[in-house]
């Protein structure tokens, strides 16, 4: 069957309408619980969130659908996406849920499922689920005795503190460094702080008194201005931003200068290979990484594998060809031997031990290549489809290509989220990637629109 509950990163849509109702969530918890009901043990899932209002909504509407099939639940409270992948397996749930719209803003939310390895669902078990939640009476209700109980895992913090900080490896000392940490007022509220103090930093949050609507609301990784503000203004040696559940990050460096996901990557890969510790001669970004961090890590014999964008394909990729290290310019960086999906907080952590280890100021240990320029504009379009057969479309990435040559790269898609077309393009020479991209979006039938 074709699938319009789950999009690339679970369900999304704005709270209190389709599909993100109390209705939908219960089914939606009643289906997973079926699905992965498997066998005579007492089943077990755990629930995280972030800190949206309506997160409060959806996780009881959640934990009714799966104690309603004999499922029983532990609430973890608000916790990073992470986190809830960490707990299923350690507490070996048989399903995990994040309750999140990640880097949206608090009118949306999400639930994003993992399996009992920690990784998100596959395609092929998401349909099914969605399969359970369109049928009419399709899902097997618990008998009377054998309906599921729900209480609260009160050490849930406490674990996943412990697991970021043993990630980092037991030598890591942020004594003296002065680091301002932005937490989008969203599920790293606490989390975050606790651990950079705990390691010996001092600590200046921001964004960390979340009411239910000012998630991602002009902060976090989204919204890095506020970060680098701060970064100057306390004179601290290096900024960290995360998004709403924490699973992305982007830093500042002292002078305030932005540092985005692609330079991190160089950064851990460098760093990982000459310590042996890269696996799989190179790492997995997606098509939109800058052509500079490909240059950096050729100069350097490692591969970069390009995905799809969206980390769930980086993770796809990595899992497939044997990489351990991944991740999206955005900043999802994806460690495989600490994590089962985007962990901003332990990408920190790898970060600021190779500042630490490099003995040089942010702004030197993070700038590991020098960007190509790269310019991306988005057409809005009504049928994408459509627009990107059209003959004028074709001769013009054809010509575009042609131009740039080996010294550029051209990627025209349509949007996986909106009806757009998204023309990007990169190359040594500004003014001839302008003009590629503006010939492109010209040659879009405006009828399309």
């Amino acid at each position: 069957m074709s699938r319009s509950l789950f999009g690339t990163d679970g369900v999304r849509g704005r709270a209190n309408s389709e599909p993100m109702t109390a209705e939908i969530a219960m089914r939606i918890g009643m289906a997973a619980g079926q699905v992965f009901n498997r066998g005579d043990h007492r089943h077990r899932v755990v629930i995280g969130k972030d800190t949206r209002l309506s997160g409060y909504m959806i996780e009881q509407a959640m934990t009714a659908g799966f104690l309603s099939v004999g499922m029983d639940v532990l609430l973890l409270g608000p916790l990073p996406t992470p986190a809830v992948g960490f707990l299923t397996r350690s507490m070996r749930a048989d399903v995990g849920v994040m309750i999140s719209a990640s880097h949206n803003p608090y009118e949306d939310n999400g639930i994003k499922l993992f399996g009992p390895d920690g990784f998100k669902l596959s395609d092929a078990v998401e349909t099914q689920i969605e399969a359970l939640v369109r049928a009419s009476g399709g899902v097997r209700l618990a008998a009377a005795d054998m309906i599921g109980r729900a209480r609260r895992l009160d050490d849930a913090e406490g674990r996943y503190i412990e697991a970021v900080k043993a990630s980092a490896g037991r030598g890591l000392d942020l004594t003296g460094l002065r680091i301002v940490v932005d937490c989008a007022n969203g599920a790293a509220y606490k989390v975050a702080p606790t651990v950079l103090w705990e390691l010996g930093a001092e600590v200046i949050p921001v964004a960390v008194s979340p009411d239910g609507f000012n998630i991602n609301g002009n902060c976090g990784s989204a919204h890095p201005g506020k970060l680098q503000e701060q970064v100057v203004a306390y004179r601290a040696d290096i900024g960290i931003a995360l998004d709403g559940d924490a699973d992305r990050v982007v830093l500042s460096c002292e002078r305030g200068r932005l540092i985005d996901g692609d330079q991190l990557m160089a950064t851990i890969a460098d760093r990982w290979a000459g310590e042996g510790r890269l696996v799989g001669g190179g790492i997995v970004a997606t098509v939109m990484s800058n052509l500079g961090l490909e240059r950096f890590l050729a100069a350097r014999k490692l591969r970069l594998e390009r995905a799809a964008v969206g980390d769930r394909y980086v993770l796809e990729r990595m899992r497939a060809d044997g990489f351990n290290l991944g991740g999206e310019q955005s900043g999802h960086i994806i460690m495989t031997d600490h994590a089962t999906t985007g962990d901003g907080l332990m990408a920190a952590l790898q970060a600021l031990s190779a500042m630490i280890k490099s003995g040089r100021p942010a702004s030197e240990t993070f700038h590991a290549f020098d960007p190509v320029p790269q310019l991306l504009k988005n057409v809005r379009v009504g049928d994408a489809n459509a627009a990107l057969s059209a003959d004028a479309v074709t001769r013009a990435i054809a010509s575009a290509e042609e131009r740039l040559g080996n010294g550029g790269r051209i990627l025209v898609r349509k949007s996986g989220t909106e009806p757009l077309i998204r023309v990007m393009a990169e190359g040594d020479d500004s003014e001839l990637v302008r003009t590629v991209v503006d010939q492109i979006i010209e040659a879009i039938p405006r009828q399309a629109a």
